[in-house]
């Protein structure tokens, strides 16, 4: 097997920040092809949300067999300031490599192709769905993935995400499904006037208090089997109104749906734009993703089982979190999350325990190796 730690900080040392492009699909390209992989990347959209590099490489198995596949992403959030360490020249301290992706999710992209080395090609067709826009919009990402896996009949019966999924020590938790999201803005228009003759005017703003009140007041179920209740929050309230003495033309608010299987974007959107038009207003929704659940069964059987013969642990099965292009991947085939612990993510001095990622290189394999033998 590879070593995962050299593979990390050679994709670490790469700067990507979100949409990615370029050095670091290089650095991935070199890890795949001496491992027989054949390599396909393309660069998709323009400005403001691309252009966005993304890489699908295949190792194909003898005709007939099994199609598994590992999907993420190499695009990083941007590092910003305070670091003890530069934040892409990777560094070992203690037991510890520190480096932005360190966690999410570059180590685990990198004991995904340290596993591959232990993974015999005869065992079956394995592929890697590689983004450079998961942390940004994702609009010229894995979807455009899925589009050529589709054109070239290379769609996976099974994927694997590589998400920093583990809480508290690797193996704890995996991820059987994810909440959908929504954010609506909400903009009332009214009729500018001085304060002294409200009369000549019309304030937008206790129309807009009364939506927010009505929609802050809403239960939207108590939450399911494998769902926590749906969540709505109010994320954002603007006017613009630097005088003391005028009354608003417009005011204008956002709020953000996270939710489960009992509800899909268009309901949630339709039933916020009714409260919206009741109180004289008008919303407009954006949906990020819909929420999805691969129930337990013999996948999750598999990646348990090779949790606890590396880790001793038994898995959490979880759909807690936020969103990840398993939204997307989820359409194609049965999709689970399973990656290192999330503790550091998105924050300075983002560090995995080289341990971790040596195991979790042991895990993907034989993951890998029971899918395609199945």
């Amino acid at each position: 097997m590879n070593n995962a730690i050299d593979l990390a900080e050679k994709l670490i040392s790469a700067p990507s920040v979100t949409p990615a492009t370029g050095l670091v699909f290089d650095v991935m390209e070199a890890m795949l092809e001496p491992l027989g992989f054949e390599v396909h990347r393309f660069v998709k959209g323009e400005e403001p949300d691309g252009p966005v590099e993304n890489l699908f490489a295949i190792r194909r198995g003898p005709e007939g067999s099994k199609h598994f596949a590992f999907a993420g992403h190499l695009d990083v959030v941007p590092p910003g300031e305070g670091w003890t360490s530069a934040p892409f020249a990777p560094e070992q301290r203690g037991d510890l490599l520190y480096g932005r992706g360190a966690v999410d999710m570059k180590g685990s992209i990198a004991s995904m192709v340290a596993a591959m080395a232990d993974v015999p090609a005869d065992a079956g067709t394995v592929s890697f769905i590689i983004t450079g826009d998961e942390e940004g919009p994702a609009v010229y990402g894995t979807r455009a993935l899925i589009d050529f896996m589709k054109e070239s009949g290379d769609t996976p019966d099974l994927c694997l995400v590589g998400e920093p999924t583990s809480v508290n020590q690797l193996g704890d938790m995996i991820k059987i499904g994810r909440r959908g999201s929504v954010n609506i803005w909400i903009e009332v228009e009214g009729t500018q006037g001085h304060v002294a003759y409200p009369h000549l005017a019309d304030n937008p703003l206790p129309k807009l208090v009364a939506i927010l009140a009505e929609l802050d007041a809403l239960v939207l179920d108590e939450g399911t089997e494998w769902f926590q209740p749906s969540n709505l929050e109010i994320t954002d309230l603007e006017v613009g109104n630097p005088a003391h003495n005028v009354i608003p033309a417009k005011a204008t608010a956002r709020i953000s749906i996270r939710f489960n299987d009992t509800h899909s974007g268009a309901s949630l959107s339709e039933l916020v734009g009714a409260i919206a038009e009741r109180h004289g207003g008008a919303a407009k929704p954006i949906i990020s993703g819909e929420p999805f659940l691969t129930p337990p069964g013999d996948f999750s059987r598999i990646v348990a089982e090779a949790v606890k013969a590396e880790t001793g642990l038994d898995p959490e099965p979880s759909t807690t979190g936020g969103t990840s292009d398993a939204r997307f991947l989820r359409a194609v085939c049965p999709v689970i999350e399973f990656g290192l612990c999330n503790a550091t993510m998105h924050k300075r001095d983002e560090a995995v325990a080289m341990e971790d990622l040596q195991t979790l290189a042991r895990i993907y394999a034989r993951i890998a190796k029971a899918v395609l033998s199945a």
